[in-house]
């Protein structure tokens, strides 16, 4: 009885720790599936708040960007209505799968709108998505940027600010939903005195936000600054950790080499991984 006993004793834990075993496996699997997923909506973020931005900068000064060409660092294939009223602007961006730079694909609109009065200290941009698609990404939502010039503890001189407040709705083409909310500041830090060139702007990016994922949700940060450079399509460096429950991921986008490479840590875990389309 009591060696029938053991071995029943043996063979449930055995069975425990097997269950366990995959459990766990299962849970970094998962991990691992909803860190990739959030790369893709942080691809969403970045080029979204590039485009509202660049927008406003070339209705405050045509005469910026590439060959003072009004589409700046995009495509050709992007279409750019102007409409002006006695004290606002909308700049309508019709996307016909066209891709940017950085290789993601963009179809649908983007409507950008703000005030003509640039002598505030502040200004409130608005943008909303008809739609638009990023790289089959259907991203739907309206929110606002609010853009200073000030002094922050990046950068003790003033300094074009963008604080981007993001209420995104994603639905990926295998139907999964997703939500994000938080905010994304965008500090320009180097090229704020050549306003008519492109090619020197450099970006210091921070900001956290929450994202809903069909199991749960996630809490990100950026941990160390992102560094983005308008001669790179990608961004170049800089840390975003995200929490859910107990387990932890990073984001690393590197030293400072300008690569689609990223490396992504989940648990302990790290892998690298191709950003863009």
């Amino acid at each position: 009885m009591k060696i029938k006993n053991l071995i029943l004793g043996a063979t449930l834990t055995v069975l425990v720790l097997s269950c366990s075993k995959d459990d766990s496996n299962n849970t970094a699997s998962e991990d691992l599936t909803e860190a990739r997923v959030s790369a893709k909506i942080d691809l969403v973020t970045e080029d979204v708040s590039k485009i509202v931005d660049e927008q406003f900068a070339l209705q405050v000064n045509p005469s910026a960007g590439r060959n003072s060409q009004e589409t700046a660092s995009l495509p050709p294939c992007v279409t750019i209505d102007i409409q002006l009223t006695a004290n606002s602007w909308t700049r309508t961006l019709t996307f016909d799968n066209c891709e940017l730079p950085n290789g993601n694909v963009l179809d649908g609109t983007i409507i950008v709108s703000g005030s003509l009065n640039f002598d505030t200290p502040s200004h409130t941009i608005s943008y909303s998505f008809v739609d638009f698609y990023h790289n089959d990404i259907l991203v739907e939502g309206n929110r606002t940027v609010v853009r200073s010039i000030q002094s922050t503890t990046v950068q003790a001189a003033p300094h074009p600010v963008a604080n981007m407040s993001i209420d995104m709705h994603l639905t990926f083409p295998n139907g999964n939903q997703y939500h994000r909310v938080g905010n994304r500041i965008r500090e320009m830090i180097e090229g704020f005195g050549t306003p008519a060139l492109w090619a020197d702007n450099v970006f210091s990016i921070s900001g956290n936000w929450t994202t809903t994922f069909p199991a749960g949700t996630r809490t990100s940060t950026i941990t160390t600054p992102l560094r983005a450079e308008a001669g790179c399509p990608h961004i170049v460096s800089g840390v975003i950790t995200t929490v859910r429950n107990n387990n932890t991921g990073t984001l690393d986008y590197g030293n400072g080499d300008c690569d689609n490479q990223a490396t992504l840590t989940v648990n302990g875990n790290t892998t690298t991984i191709t950003l863009g389309n």
